[in-house]
Protein backbone atom coordinates (compact mmCIF):
# COMPACT_ATOMS: atom_id res chain seq x y z
CA UNK A 1 0.00 0.00 0.00
CA UNK A 2 1.69 3.47 -0.73
CA UNK A 3 1.47 6.79 0.95
CA UNK A 4 -1.66 7.38 -0.98
CA UNK A 5 -3.53 4.66 -0.31
CA UNK A 6 -3.37 4.86 3.41
CA UNK A 7 -4.15 8.91 3.34
CA UNK A 8 -7.79 7.49 1.77
CA UNK A 9 -8.21 4.87 3.94
CA UNK A 10 -7.60 6.80 7.18
CA UNK A 11 -9.67 9.76 5.54
CA UNK A 12 -12.58 7.39 4.89
CA UNK A 13 -12.18 5.88 8.49
CA UNK A 14 -12.54 9.51 9.44
CA UNK A 15 -15.29 9.99 7.98
CA UNK A 16 -16.93 7.05 8.87
CA UNK A 17 -16.00 7.83 12.80
CA UNK A 18 -17.53 11.10 12.42
CA UNK A 19 -20.94 9.66 10.94
CA UNK A 20 -20.93 7.31 13.72
CA UNK A 21 -20.62 9.77 16.42
CA UNK A 22 -22.96 12.41 15.04
CA UNK A 23 -26.31 12.73 14.87
CA UNK A 24 -28.38 14.56 11.96
CA UNK A 25 -29.61 16.59 14.53
CA UNK A 26 -26.28 18.15 16.27
CA UNK A 27 -26.02 21.18 16.42
CA UNK A 28 -23.70 22.41 13.13
CA UNK A 29 -20.47 22.80 14.04
CA UNK A 30 -17.82 24.05 11.70
CA UNK A 31 -14.84 21.36 10.94
CA UNK A 32 -12.50 24.34 12.90
CA UNK A 33 -14.73 24.32 15.79
CA UNK A 34 -14.66 20.78 15.97
CA UNK A 35 -10.82 20.94 15.77
CA UNK A 36 -11.01 23.35 18.51
CA UNK A 37 -12.99 21.28 20.96
CA UNK A 38 -10.94 18.13 19.89
CA UNK A 39 -7.81 20.07 20.83
CA UNK A 40 -9.41 21.45 24.07
CA UNK A 41 -10.81 18.21 25.37
CA UNK A 42 -7.34 16.75 24.71
CA UNK A 43 -5.46 19.82 26.41
CA UNK A 44 -7.86 21.09 29.29
CA UNK A 45 -6.47 24.42 31.01
CA UNK A 46 -5.33 25.73 27.37
CA UNK A 47 -4.98 29.45 26.11
CA UNK A 48 -6.13 30.27 22.69
CA UNK A 49 -1.83 30.42 21.54
CA UNK A 50 -1.74 26.98 22.78
CA UNK A 51 -4.52 25.68 20.61
CA UNK A 52 -3.31 27.88 17.52
CA UNK A 53 -0.16 26.31 17.65
CA UNK A 54 -1.24 22.88 17.86
CA UNK A 55 -4.03 23.05 15.06
CA UNK A 56 -2.23 25.26 12.99
CA UNK A 57 -5.14 27.72 12.80
CA UNK A 58 -4.49 31.54 12.19
CA UNK A 59 -5.12 32.79 15.96
CA UNK A 60 -8.01 35.24 14.47
CA UNK A 61 -9.70 32.31 13.74
CA UNK A 62 -9.20 30.38 16.86
CA UNK A 63 -10.27 33.07 18.49
CA UNK A 64 -13.64 33.42 16.86
CA UNK A 65 -14.28 29.97 17.14
CA UNK A 66 -13.57 30.08 21.11
CA UNK A 67 -15.98 32.76 20.75
CA UNK A 68 -18.72 30.87 19.33
CA UNK A 69 -18.23 27.41 21.18
CA UNK A 70 -18.81 29.79 24.41
CA UNK A 71 -21.41 31.45 23.25
CA UNK A 72 -23.02 27.67 22.92
CA UNK A 73 -22.19 26.66 26.00
CA UNK A 74 -19.68 24.10 24.77
CA UNK A 75 -16.60 25.50 26.32
CA UNK A 76 -15.85 27.54 30.06
CA UNK A 77 -13.36 29.80 30.47
CA UNK A 78 -11.49 30.94 33.46
CA UNK A 79 -8.74 33.72 34.21
CA UNK A 80 -5.36 32.38 34.08
CA UNK A 81 -4.20 32.76 37.53
CA UNK A 82 -0.50 33.20 36.67
CA UNK A 83 -1.52 36.18 34.21
CA UNK A 84 -5.40 37.36 34.75
CA UNK A 85 -5.19 38.95 31.00
CA UNK A 86 -4.98 35.23 29.93
CA UNK A 87 -8.05 32.96 29.71
CA UNK A 88 -7.64 29.13 30.10
CA UNK A 89 -10.31 27.02 28.46
CA UNK A 90 -12.03 24.04 29.49
CA UNK A 91 -14.69 22.06 27.80
CA UNK A 92 -18.15 22.27 29.46
CA UNK A 93 -19.76 18.73 31.21
CA UNK A 94 -22.30 18.91 29.23
CA UNK A 95 -20.24 18.61 26.00
CA UNK A 96 -17.87 16.39 27.44
CA UNK A 97 -20.72 14.00 28.34
CA UNK A 98 -21.84 14.49 25.37
CA UNK A 99 -18.68 13.57 23.35
CA UNK A 100 -18.15 10.69 25.67
CA UNK A 101 -21.88 9.33 24.99
CA UNK A 102 -21.25 9.12 21.57
CA UNK A 103 -17.27 8.36 21.24
CA UNK A 104 -19.03 5.03 22.73
CA UNK A 105 -21.67 4.69 19.88
CA UNK A 106 -20.75 1.11 18.06
CA UNK A 107 -19.74 1.69 14.46
CA UNK A 108 -21.40 -1.38 13.47
CA UNK A 109 -24.59 -0.43 11.91
CA UNK A 110 -22.85 2.33 10.24
CA UNK A 111 -20.56 -0.31 8.64
CA UNK A 112 -23.53 -2.69 7.89
CA UNK A 113 -25.25 0.32 5.46
CA UNK A 114 -21.91 1.05 4.12
CA UNK A 115 -20.69 -2.82 3.05
CA UNK A 116 -23.97 -4.92 3.98
CA UNK A 117 -24.46 -7.33 6.60
CA UNK A 118 -22.21 -10.61 5.88
CA UNK A 119 -19.26 -8.05 4.95
CA UNK A 120 -19.85 -5.81 8.04
CA UNK A 121 -19.21 -8.81 10.76
CA UNK A 122 -15.60 -9.58 8.47
CA UNK A 123 -14.58 -5.10 8.36
CA UNK A 124 -15.41 -5.08 11.98
CA UNK A 125 -12.91 -8.20 12.59
CA UNK A 126 -9.92 -6.67 10.57
CA UNK A 127 -10.66 -3.25 12.05
CA UNK A 128 -9.92 -4.65 15.40
CA UNK A 129 -6.66 -6.61 14.42
CA UNK A 130 -5.67 -3.58 12.66
CA UNK A 131 -6.05 -0.99 15.89
CA UNK A 132 -4.57 -4.32 18.00
CA UNK A 133 -1.52 -3.77 15.87
CA UNK A 134 -1.40 -0.28 15.43
CA UNK A 135 -1.98 0.54 18.51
Amino acid sequence: MDGVRLHRLGKRLIDLARQVTTDSGDTALTPGEVAVIEDVFKHPGSVVTEIQARTGFAQSHVSASVSRLREQGLLVSEPDPADRRRTRLTVADIARRAIMRRAGRPADETIAELVGEEKAKQVLKLLAELEELLT
